[in-house]
């Protein structure tokens, strides 16, 4: 894993010195992305300069360092990810291209393009990556994001200067970028908690979409091409849809996933995984250990909190594999102490709170390893989210009932306090109650007094402000994938279409980028095996009874796990990678958040309207609400502008 940069003037007003002046600044603030070494590469005659930090993980040598240039000399790539198919595809481009100087990856994917063009070479690809790759000859810049979006990737181009880079912080390095709030872009990250693609907090800067590549040239503007669409493969799928019965079914994602994590285990430095004890890390991990001659290395976080601590069950399953189990508990002081830190790691607002985690994790692991598997992406290509299976039946109830009974049900609903709904919700049993049961009812009011459309439920459902017009002084929400029409038409399965909309916006988004920022933060790099591009397309082609059947999620891959782990080992409510917000907000973050939330503060600023935060955040306080995910993504976008617009 590694960090990118670069800087192409088209005006021709960049002399050398300044070219090498504003690329080594950008590259300098990727180091943590790649520690191990850094360099840059110029073409001062095209105004042009690529820079690189590596963090070495296979081939070790001088022969992997970049950017690196082709054996021909027409093409130069600065390249961050890991292509897991390289040994399969060396040979060939050996024979043609002749011998290699080293055994890297980045040499294969520079040789392919030579040998077979950006865009064919791109889907030749296993793996996850973000490049840049400069054609001399023809004056072109490619730019290429894998096809999930696992890894990063920025742009801006203003008055035809063009910057790239892995992280936003690599743009800000260049002298002449000038940050501005994008307003619009911000009331998008108050309802969903990040900001989508391709926006960014920054006005005229954006993040290019996963599967995409991006072509500059001289004289022109920057062009787009979609390389992978998910569009296509469900609607491959929908009309093959996989014939045989469910043990045919595990028999092949079993052999897909197995091939997916082995292909993953490579490197040659030590490597390890994330083992929650849930369904999808004890997977990874079941097949990694299936695979490997010594004892998997695994890691764990837990709090001491009720309700937060997933490091019991986790060692349970690796008592179970014969793993080499570390597991952490984070004190409340080891966790608050993060947080000073998250405007610098995610370097624009991002208001998921396992942030803490999940970067707590990555730096323990990091001690012993620098390479570690995680089960991020089961949920959204095997339906794991609760909301799937649930929310079809309660759409379905809603869009059956008149509008006035509605109403009045909402009414009723809104008359009961969350914390009354909480406690009366404690004569449901545990494994069928959901989290925050009293938060989770005044949404439901929320729904019945809605309009009763797929798209717009499914936006409530996953709003944090349901209405970031009445928080945000200015500008409106961007239309997006959820406001497209044809996306019920594409996809009309209930459940299919929520997991369709979470893996184009949530997971690139949110999941994707919260586990690249904190295991970069670290210099770890994370692989992903689920979302073996290989993966999501057989999971696609699936019945949707195989994925959400009897109200179950995953439930194929509950069925591959059952031949490694005793069902009672991982057979739980479904928890989430979540620490004590809500408490600590109360308590031990109360001041912190009370300086970033002071009304007078908020007034003067002129960004948010300071009452509706106000009045939530002294209903938090007083307990009769939960409102720590509103709150959250107030603070955290007060703490990043702090840090980057002060």
């Amino acid at each position: 894993m590694c960090g990118i940069a670069g800087v192409w003037d088209r005006r021709g007003r960049t002399g050398l010195d300044a070219l090498a002046t504003s690329i080594e600044a950008m590259t300098k603030t990727l180091a943590h992305r790649g520690p191990d070494a850094g360099d840059f590469w110029i073409d001062e005659e095209a105004g042009l300069a690529l820079g690189h930090r590596r963090l070495s993980i296979v081939d070790l040598s001088a022969a992997g360092a970049q950017p690196m240039v082709s054996s021909c000399g027409r093409f130069v790539i600065s390249y961050n990810g890991e292509v897991y198919n390289a040994d399969e595809l060396r040979p060939g481009l050996q024979a043609a291209r002749g011998r290699f100087r080293g055994h890297s990856d980045t040499e294969v994917i520079i040789e392919g393009v030579a040998e077979w063009g950006v865009a064919e070479t791109v889907n030749r690809l296993i793996g996850m990556f973000a490049m840049a790759i400069w054609d001399r000859s023809n004056k072109a810049l490619y730019l290429v994001r894998d096809r999930l979006g696992i890894k990063p990737l920025y742009w801006s181009d203003v008055d035809g200067r063009f910057l790239f880079g892995s992280e936003l912080k690599a743009l800000r390095a260049d002298e002449q970028w000038a940050p501005e709030l994008d307003q619009c872009a911000l009331a998008s990250y108050m309802r969903f908690g990040y900001v989508p693609t391709p926006l960014t907090i920054y006005s005229g800067v954006n993040k290019l979409p996963p599967g995409t590549l991006l072509t500059v040239r001289k004289g022109q503007k920057p062009t787009t091409s979609s390389y992978w669409s998910l569009d296509e493969i469900a609607l491959t799928a929908q009309g093959a849809r996989f014939r045989g019965d469910e043990e045919e079914a595990t028999d092949t994602l079993d052999a897909l996933l197995r091939d997916a994590v082995g292909r993953r285990m490579v490197a040659d430095v030590p490597l390890g995984a994330f083992l929650s004890g849930g369904i999808d890390s004890s997977t990874v991990v079941a097949l990694m250990q299936a695979q490997s001659t010594r004892p998997v290395r695994t890691f764990s976080i837990g709090f001491s909190e009720s309700g937060y601590d997933e490091a019991k069950n986790a060692a349970a399953v690796a008592r179970h594999l014969g793993t080499e189990h570390t597991e952490l508990y984070a004190s409340p002081t080891l966790a608050l102490d993060v947080i000073p830190h998250l405007a610098d790691i995610y370097d624009e607002p991002f208001a998921d709170s396992s942030q803490v985690p999940t970067y707590l994790v990555s730096k323990m692991t990091r001690e012993h390893v620098t390479v570690a598997l995680s089960g991020d992406g089961g949920d959204e290509l095997f339906g794991g989210y609760p909301r799937y299976f649930r929310s079809e039946a309660l759409w379905r109830a809603i869009e059956a009932t008149p509008q006035p009974l509605r109403s009045l049900a909402a009414f009723g609903v809104r008359s009961i306090s969350p914390a009354t709904w909480s406690a009366l919700g404690g004569i449901i049993p545990e494994q069928r109650r959901p989290g925050q049961f009293g938060d989770k009812m005044h949404k439901l009011a929320g729904l019945l007094a809605g309009v009763p459309e797929a798209s717009a439920f499914y936006q409530q459902v996953i709003s944090l402000w349901v209405n970031p017009g009445t928080v945000v002084t200015a500008g409106a929400e961007k239309s997006g994938l959820l406001d497209d029409v044809r996306v019920r038409e594409l996809i009309p399965d209930f459940a299919e279409r929520m997991q369709y909309l979470d893996t184009l916006t949530y997971l690139p988004d949110d999941i994707l980028t919260k586990v690249d920022r904190a295991s970069m933060a670290v210099s770890l790099e994370a692989r992903v095996p689920l979302l073996d591009h290989r993966v999501v397309a057989f999971s696609w082609s699936l019945p949707p009874a195989m994925k959400t059947g009897n109200g179950v999620g995953k439930h194929l891959l509950r069925r591959v796990l059952d031949r490694y782990v005793p069902r009672e080992l991982v057979e739980r409510p479904k928890q989430g990678f979540t620490m004590p917000i809500a408490a600590w907000l109360r308590n031990e973050l109360r001041d912190w958040a009370e300086a970033l939330l002071d009304e007078r503060r908020l007034a003067k600023d002129g960004i948010f309207e300071p009452g509706p935060i106000r009045r939530r955040w002294s209903e938090h306080l007083g307990g009769r609400c939960d409102w720590q995910s509103q709150l959250w993504a107030v603070l955290m976008f007060q703490a990043w502008k702090e840090r980057w617009l002060a």
